[in-house]
């Protein structure tokens, strides 16, 4: 990522965070269930703990305050809080990224970018990825070679199908998504959810969080 790059992606992080501390924080810890003191509010985001700052509104986790949380999940968290439906409730029903309302502009990028990264990934180390879906607190599914249902947010999933390559066929990642997701944030951040699922995996199995820039 170059350094115009960076510029514009702090511009927009800069930008949500001022956003942020003109929301009502009383309704968003009331529409959300979200945990709180005088000092911040906290949001369970992939079973990581994280903090957002009621004065400032910056992004921490509980557990590791000096990591940067990533600009997905700082704007995730932002947009959540902004275009969130007034009393979002997941249907418990899973669907393929085609059918999420409104997300088909970014079907190419969600299949080129993060699937094909699941794979690449994961293909051939089957028994770290189902480790790592684990670690999420993810519960197992009977397809794939490794398929789990994950909390992205205590009150939303999000699942993941894998399918280990071999030497006549390639792996293969599919994921699924609760069918009312857009009712908590914009159809872009579908994009950076799904993205934010291969940096926690990745990051869960033992290496370096694999980081894409979308959504």
């Amino acid at each position: 990522m170059n350094k115009v790059h960076e510029s514009n992606y702090d511009k927009v992080r800069e930008s949500w965070r001022q956003k942020f501390l003109q929301m009502d924080q009383e309704e968003l810890i009331k529409r959300f269930g979200l945990e709180y003191d005088a000092q911040a509010l906290y949001l369970i985001y992939y079973s990581h703990k994280l903090r957002i700052d009621r004065m400032n509104g910056e992004l921490s986790f509980v557990d590791s305050p000096g990591k940067k949380v990533t600009f997905n999940t700082a704007i995730g968290t932002y947009n959540m809080f902004h275009y969130a439906i007034p009393d979002p409730k997941a249907s418990g029903e899973m669907i393929p990224f085609r059918e999420v309302k409104r997300v088909y502009p970014f079907e190419q990028a969600y299949r080129q970018t993060i699937l094909k990264r699941v794979e690449e990934c994961f293909s051939g180390h089957v028994e770290e990825l189902k480790k790592a879906c684990e670690r999420l607190g993810g519960t197992a599914l009977p397809q794939g070679d490794a398929g789990y249902v994950i909390p992205a947010y205590p009150f939303l999933n999000i699942a993941l199908l894998f399918w280990d390559g071999d030497e006549e066929f390639p792996s293969k990642a599919n994921m699924l998504f609760d069918s009312n997701i857009t009712d908590f944030m914009h159809e872009e951040n579908v994009v950076g959810i799904a993205s934010d699922l291969v940096y926690y995996l990745t990051e869960a199995s033992g290496t370096d969080g694999v980081e894409i820039y979308g959504g």
